[in-house]
């Protein structure tokens, strides 16, 4: 009887954790079409500014170069890390740390700048430096939460405290494929080959005035970008990850249910026989 009413228990608290699970699962889901939208729409966007970006720097190369586009010569990095606040979503933390600590063995001078919760103690058993740390949040990003990353980068960069700036994020492939990446951002580099359709491009105002304000836009809209990939990634993954623990918690209450089921039946067999057993001896 005891192991009835405990296999009882079981079944009833595997039911509780599939209906958890699957109400994860669908609020990952409501998150996930509006985040793989904006992901999509923005990688053209981010295109189309390399393109103007980088031929406005052609056309200006002997005469001007921008601070972005210059290295310090410190060997600084300045590491961007983005990351999830909370866990639950399968093995992208996992992988993104184990990219962390991959370039962190190969970069040991670097101080990082976090944005989630779910890395930020990774960088510490580093025993690395953190500039700062911001929350990722629970929506999709704001474009307002680029503005604080980017003034600690002007501080670093173009204090020349840093060489470089890089961004360790999860690029979002599909819906069940997300794998993380490293972005360089600072000193901005351009492919060499220039497009034949640039040289009859014409610029108003001058290029000298267009360069700084669109490498800025440039900048802020790479570190944005990694951000809405950051953020689709984890609500696939997640989305992926509650509906699998929704599956095997269903698995584990039918399997659960046959065992009781069985153990009723022998319970009832048993008092059967008892009975007939008692009627026998009276006779």
């Amino acid at each position: 009887m005891a192991n009835l009413l405990s296999l009882k228990r079981r079944i009833r608290a595997a039911a509780n954790v599939s209906k958890t699970t699957r109400a994860m699962q669908m609020i990952a889901i409501s998150k996930l079409k509006r985040a793989q939208d904006a992901t999509v729409a923005g990688r053209p966007y981010v295109d189309k500014l390399s393109f103007i970006s980088k031929t406005l720097s052609s056309k200006l190369e002997e005469q001007y170069r921008h601070e972005y586009l210059r290295k310090n010569g410190s060997g600084k990095n300045l590491v961007l890390l983005f990351s999830p606040d909370k866990g639950l979503c399968g093995g992208l933390i996992t992988n993104l740390i184990r990219e962390l600590i991959n370039f962190d063995s190969q970069n040991k001078d670097s101080i990082y700048l976090t944005v989630g919760k779910k890395t930020e103690t990774a960088v510490v058993n580093l025993r690395r430096q953190i500039v700062a740390s911001f929350k990722f949040g629970t929506t999709l990003p704001s474009f307002d939460m680029v503005l604080p990353v980017t003034k600690i980068i002007d501080e670093y960069f173009l204090g020349k405290k840093v060489d470089s700036v890089k961004i360790i994020s999860t690029g979002f492939l599909s819906v069940f494929s997300q794998k993380p990446k490293i972005t360089n951002v600072l000193p901005i580099e351009f492919p060499k080959e220039v497009p034949l359709s640039s040289a009859f491009t014409l610029f108003e105002p001058t290029p000298e005035k267009l360069l700084p304000p669109f490498l800025r836009h440039f900048l802020e809209m790479i570190i944005y970008q990694a951000l809405l990939e950051s953020f689709a990634s984890e609500q696939g993954a997640r989305m992926v990850a509650m509906q699998n623990a929704t599956d095997n918690a269903l698995e584990i209450v039918q399997d659960l249910q046959l065992e009781y089921n069985k153990g009723r039946q022998e319970k009832i067999t048993n008092e059967i026989l008892d009975i007939g057993s008692m009627s026998f001896t009276s006779l």
